[in-house]
């Protein structure tokens, strides 16, 4: 997934950044509401981890200014206002979880896994895909009943791709989505190409149709045949 994390203390916004990365995330930063806003305006997340206090604004204005765009992210609120007046007015505005501080990092993570699975996946803990089977929770892919070993970027790419199957991605959005601001240091697009290359070659060498196509010009599109 790739998450926008908006938090103001710079120790917790970098120890949560760290651990979602250890855990396959690609994670952004955001320490005040401009920047915050911001980012909202010109990158697109699947999900944000909000802190309410911010330096220069609410992040409950965040979230509204959100629903009323219609973006649909999963949003994780972080506060440390506990009364349960603070938890409603977050969830009834549109927030999908409330987690008061200090909470486990590990905790924040089941309940991002958990929005992706009921925003992708109708809520499921697999997902299947014709002849292919992924285990988010353990990170494998299974083609015909048969594991698949794939780096941990292959994994992300074809996740990815089964989210948004039927969809034509750009391959801005594919690798802003993988590699988060770290894109920005890239030269070229080859690295994406080289992915996607040994994606391809190791799901048909088991016996898995070829799904990824290229739509010219522009990116790739994940489809049946």
């Amino acid at each position: 997934m790739k998450i926008l994390i908006i938090e103001d203390e710079v120790n917790l916004a970098n120890s949560i950044e760290e651990y979602l990365e250890v855990e396959g995330h690609v994670c952004e930063l955001a320490y005040n509401f401009g920047e915050a806003k911001e980012k909202i305006i010109s990158h697109q997340y699947d999900c944000m981890v909000v802190d309410i206090n911010l330096p220069d604004g609410s992040g409950l204005d965040l979230i509204s200014y959100i629903k009323e765009q219609n973006i649909s992210y999963g949003i994780i609120i972080i506060s440390a206002r506990n009364s349960l007046e603070n938890r409603i007015e977050g969830l009834e505005i549109g927030a999908d979880s409330y987690l008061t501080k200090p909470f486990h990092l590990a905790e924040l993570n089941a309940q991002l896994k958990s929005i992706n699975r009921r925003m992708n996946f109708g809520g499921t803990n697999d997902i299947v895909f014709n002849e292919i089977k992924l285990l988010p929770d353990e990170f494998k892919v299974f083609i015909h009943q048969k594991e698949l070993i794939l780096t941990r970027k292959e994994y992300d790419l074809l996740l990815f791709f089964i989210s948004n199957k039927n969809k034509v991605i750009t391959k801005t959005g594919l690798a802003e989505h993988l590699w988060g601001d770290y894109m920005d240091s890239a030269d070229s697009f080859d690295f994406i190409y080289t992915h996607i290359k040994n994606l391809r070659k190791k799901l048909l060498s088991m016996g898995c149709s070829d799904y990824i196509k290229t739509v010219y010009r522009v990116g790739y599109k994940f489809e049946e045949n």
